[in-house]
């Protein structure tokens, strides 16, 4: 069974929205597109080449679809032959045919598609941008990892990675990194349900307890 891995660019309070430029995704008058480009290091472009070099096939929504498909044909930047080589699932309720080379458009249940994607045997299955799509990867439970550049900004408002998809659970941090710029590469993986505990004293000391009389707690 193959993996499929979410790589993202994110803030530091969560966003994930229009990282590359102005134009990628104004929606709701998003005003600060762009906020990633001016961060990058050699650090950070051996981190993407890393896992770019390796085999595999890419599963995007409709926006990052679109984004992509008028974007990587025409260039010659590092990543551009991998990208248009790579075989894409675009899955999209409003598109009815995908044009790029190798893109298949996912019909049906999308879940269950990708279900059976992952079941097939291939190389690891990348999910780049696309945050409706990470949402309901999210809520269905078959991300296996993260690999989160997360940047020193932080904007307020604006399309969350983790927004109203993600259900409760803990990480595994299995790789990080920090850049010239303070650019925080890092891995996680799933590690089931949030191990909660408590640093409340067992048994209170009598100066705790005094404490908490003058306080008016019990």
């Amino acid at each position: 069974m193959r993996k499929l891995i979410v790589g993202t660019f994110v803030t530091l309070d969560g966003i994930m929205q229009a990282p590359g430029g102005p134009e990628e995704d104004p929606t709701g008058d998003f005003a600060y597109g762009g906020w990633s480009v001016n961060y990058w290091d050699d650090m950070m472009n051996t981190f993407m080449t890393e896992f770019m070099e390796k085999p595999f096939d890419l599963l995007l929504g409709r926006k990052t679809y679109e984004i992509f498909a008028s974007h990587w044909p025409y260039s010659e930047e590092p990543g551009a032959d991998e990208l248009n080589r790579a075989k894409k699932y675009v899955a999209s309720r409003t598109l009815s045919k995908v044009d790029w080379n190798n893109s298949t458009l996912l019909k049906g249940d999308v879940v269950q598609e990708i279900k059976k994607i992952k079941g097939q045997d291939g190389p690891e299955l990348q999910v780049h941008g696309s945050g409706n799509l990470l949402q309901t990867l999210m809520k269905n439970d078959v991300i296996d990892a993260y690999r989160l550049l997360i940047f020193p900004v932080v904007i307020g408002s604006g399309k969350r990675l983790f927004d109203f998809g993600a259900i409760p659970s803990g990480l595994n941090l299995t790789d990080s990194r920090t850049s010239s710029t303070g650019v925080i590469m890092a891995v996680y993986e799933p590690a089931g349900e949030i191990k909660v505990g408590t640093f409340e004293l067992d048994h209170p000391s009598e100066a705790e307890l005094e404490r908490r009389r003058k306080l008016g707690v019990e």
